[in-house]
C-alpha cells in the first residue's frame, strides 16, 4: 500500500521564513495587510513590508488586516490536492482574534480531501513552531491525526510574552483583551502582555522601557525553566532591543537550537506598532513526542 502523502498549512502570521518554510516543506497561506486604500498579501512579492507598516502607523495613515476568505483556502486546499496530498493539516493563529481559523475550517468541509484544522491558540512564532511539529511529526511517519495533535500540544505549552511600547494599536484593533484595564490616563505606562487562551492578556505594568525589556527577559527564563526549547525573539522596528535580548536569553536559556530574532510580519506589527518586542518560548521537540502510535 503507496504510503499517504500529508501537507502541512499555516498561515503567515506563523513568523516562518520562505527558508525555514520550505525546509519543513510547509505551505503558508497569506493574510491581507491594507495600507490606505491598497491591499497588500503578506509575506509574498510585492508584499506589504513591516517597515511600510511601521511607517504608516507612525504617519497616521489608516492600517487595517484581513483573514483570508473560505473560497481562498479551498483554492490551497484543491491545489494540494492535485498535486497528490491525501490528507492536510492545518495549523493558524488563534480563532479568537482572526477569522483565518474558521476559514480554514469552512473550507476543509467543502475540501477533496481530509484536512485537519487546528486553532492553535496562540499567534506569531508559536504558530510557526506549532507547524514545524507537525511537518516533522508527518516527516516520522504519522497520520494527519496524530499530526494535529502533536501540532497542538506544542502551542498548548508554548509561552508567549511580549511588550508594547503602546497599548494605542491594540485597542484601535480591539484585540486587548483585559489589556483595557490599562485604559483611561493609564496609556503612558509599559504594560507586558500574554497570550492567555488564545487571547491578548495583560499581566504587568512597568513605568520605562528598559525595566519592561528586562522583566520580559526574567519571565522568558522563568518560563525555560531547565528544560532544552526553542525561542524566538521578535519586533517591530526595534532590532537593537531584540538582538540585546536575545544575546541576554543565550547566556541564561539552555537553547536546543540558535535562538531566533525575527521581524513580525505586516499583518501582526500592524496590532502592536513600531517599538514591540516578543519572546515566545517552546519546549524543543522530542522524538518520542512525534513518534507514529502503533
Amino acid at each position: 500500500m503507496p504510503e499517504r502523502r500529508i501537507a502541512v498549512v499555516t498561515d503567515s502570521t506563523s513568523s516562518l521564513t520562505a527558508q525555514e518554510a520550505t525546509e519543513h516543506e510547509i505551505v503558508v497561506v497569506p493574510l491581507q495587510v491594507i495600507i490606505g486604500a491598497t491591499s497588500y498579501d503578506e509575506g509574498v512579492d510585492e508584499g506589504a513590508s513591516p517597515a511600510m507598516v511601521a511607517a504608516a502607523l507612525k504617519s497616521f495613515t489608516p492600517v487595517t488586516t484581513s483573514r483570508p476568505n473560505p473560497a481562498a483556502m479551498l483554492a490551497v486546499y484543491a491545489d494540494l490536492a492535485e498535486q497528490g496530498y491525501d490528507e492536510i493539516v492545518a495549523l493558524h493563529l488563534s480563532g479568537a482574534m482572526s477569522g483565518t481559523f474558521e476559514s480554514a475550517d469552512l473550507a476543509a468541509r467543502e475540501a477533496p480531501v481530509p484536512v485537519h484544522t487546528v486553532d492553535t491558540r496562540q499567534v506569531g512564532p508559536a504558530v510557526g513552531y506549532a507547524a514545524i511539529a507537525a511537518a516533522e511529526a508527518v516527516t516520522a511517519g504519522a497520520s494527519g491525526e496524530k499530526a494535529a495533535k502533536v501540532g497542538l500540544e506544542r502551542a498548548l505549552s508554548s509561552t508567549s510574552l511580549f511588550y508594547v511600547d503602546t497599548l494605542e494599536y491594540l485597542r484601535r484593533g480591539g484585540r486587548v483583551g483585559s489589556a483595557a484595564a490599562f485604559f483611561g490616563g493609564a496609556l503612558a505606562v509599559k504594560p507586558l502582555l500574554r497570550i492567555e487562551d488564545g487571547r491578548i492578556e495583560s499581566f504587568e505594568k512597568v513605568r520605562t522601557a528598559g525595566k519592561a525589556l528586562a522583566r520580559l527577559e526574567d519571565l522568558a527564563v522563568e518560563a525555560a525553566a531547565t528544560e532544552p526549547v526553542d525561542l524566538t525573539v521578535a519586533h517591530l522596528s526595534s532590532p537593537e532591543r531584540a538582538g540585546q535580548l536575545a544575546e541576554r536569553l543565550a547566556a541564561r536559556v539552555d537553547a536546543a537550537s540558535p535562538i531566533r530574532t525575527v521581524e513580525l510580519g505586516a499583518v501582526l506589527g500592524a496590532h502592536v506598532g513600531p517599538g514591540m518586542v516578543a519572546v515566545c518560548v517552546t519546549p524543543a521537540i522530542r522524538t518520542a513526542s512525534i513518534a507514529p502510535e502503533h
